[in-house]
């Protein structure tokens, strides 16, 4: 099982549904009713999700008499797009090779 962070939120944006509810929460904050109203699936599945995303540090869950409602949290999102930043480099020089092979192709066309 993955234990460091960044993996534990790899994992668990790995899961469409998952993401669905971070997209969600990421309108304001929620209860587990209201989050499982857009599935097809029980209350406890729900719930199971949830404590994958509260896991992986991506929501917190509040209480408030009866009502616990679910936040989002940023700051994990933050370290994922700092892991995929180091790759921007190899990016873009992909598309500076397409963009030259392309101006190539239709150089060779014109002729």
């Amino acid at each position: 099982m993955a234990t460091d962070p960044l993996s534990l939120v790899f994992a668990a944006l790995a899961d469409p549904t998952r993401r669905a509810i971070l997209a969600r929460l990421a309108e304001g904050e929620a209860t587990v009713k209201e989050l499982s109203a857009p599935f097809a699936m029980s209350g406890p599945a729900i719930t199971k999700h949830l404590h994958v995303l509260e896991r992986a540090g991506l929501i917190t869950r509040g209480r408030e008499a009866q009502w616990r409602p679910c936040l989002l949290s940023a700051a994990p999102l933050r370290e994922v797009s700092a892991w995929a930043e180091n790759f921007r480099q190899f990016w873009d020089a992909s598309y500076t090779r397409l963009d030259a092979l392309l101006e190539e192709m239709k150089e060779q066309s014109d002729d």
